[in-house]
């Protein structure tokens, strides 16, 4: 879970769009689910509630941030997800042990 996060990281520091990372169901897809509810109730476009985090969530999270007079990057940023009182997913506690994984079929 690691490296995929930390290639997650390296893209975004690349350039790379987080609709890249959406391409599968993963950690965030309830958060970017929940930034797209609370987008769309606060009047801000995010399209569909599907958890993709697309060029029109972006586009609707830097409005958000114009709006809030928040730096518009149209990324999930600390002041921003404050602002809209929500957080990132504790990657940390859903994590599971090399022995856990064993103990459940998966690998060392």
């Amino acid at each position: 879970m690691k490296t995929v996060l930390h290639l997650a990281v390296s893209a975004l520091i690349m350039g790379a769009s987080l609709s890249v990372l959406a391409d599968s169901p993963g950690p965030y897809t309830e958060f970017y689910k929940q930034l797209q509810q609370k987008l769309n109730d606060l009047g801000f476009d995010a399209g569909p509630v599907n958890g993709d985090f697309s060029d029109k969530t972006q586009a609707a999270l830097a409005q958000y941030q114009l709006a809030m007079m928040l730096p518009a990057s149209g990324m999930p940023d600390a002041p921003t997800l404050l602002a809209l009182d929500l957080q990132t997913p504790d990657l940390e506690a859903n994590a599971t042990s090399p022995d856990e994984n064993a103990a459940a079929g998966g690998t060392r």
